[in-house]
């Protein structure tokens, strides 16, 4: 019997099957979006934007540290090859995607205020300055859950590159 358990909603109490972290995905084919948070469901304690192959192997170091209960994951792009690749290894559940997009990008100006000239800019016309995928993922735990999470980083919002610095 499969491991995996894909539901089209989020789960009504928003529990993984036992203690532990859970990780979230965002799959996309080029980069990926992807959170952890602690075993009690309180902060985010990581999030990064990786290519693909890395976020996999993220997600079994993340695994092989402290064993993930639950992986939540997106229902875009990409979202089928990872159910197949995680099976067996850890319990999934789909939420659904739509309208993310623009949601992170709200939600990118929530977890790291603009500074500088950037307050200036109404939000409808801000960009984050870096890739924010790690926000979508984010969201889909909080949609998941029912309830915001903060982040235990600090909070200035890292730099990021999809491509190394030349």
């Amino acid at each position: 019997m499969s491991q995996v358990a894909a539901f089209g909603t989020p789960s009504a109490s928003g529990a993984p099957p036992g203690p532990g972290p859970v990780a979230a995905l965002d799959p996309g084919r080029s980069k990926c979006g992807l959170v952890l948070s602690d075993p009690a469901l309180t902060v985010i304690r990581q999030a990064l934007v990786l290519p693909p192959e890395s976020a996999w192997d993220r997600l079994l170091h993340w695994h092989r540290s402290a064993p993930l209960t639950l992986l939540v994951i997106g229902d875009g792009t990409g979202s089928d090859s990872w159910r197949r690749r995680i099976e067996g290894l850890v319990a999934v559940e789909l939420v659904d995607e739509r309208g993310t997009t623009l949601a992170a990008r709200r939600r990118y100006w929530q977890l790291f205020p603009p500074q500088g000239w950037r307050r200036l800019l109404p939000e409808g016309l801000r960009q984050p300055p870096r890739d924010w995928d790690d926000v979508v993922a984010q969201l889909l735990l909080e949609r998941w859950l029912g309830r915001s999470l903060p982040r235990e980083a600090s909070p200035v919002a890292p730099p990021f590159r999809t491509r190394p610095a030349p």
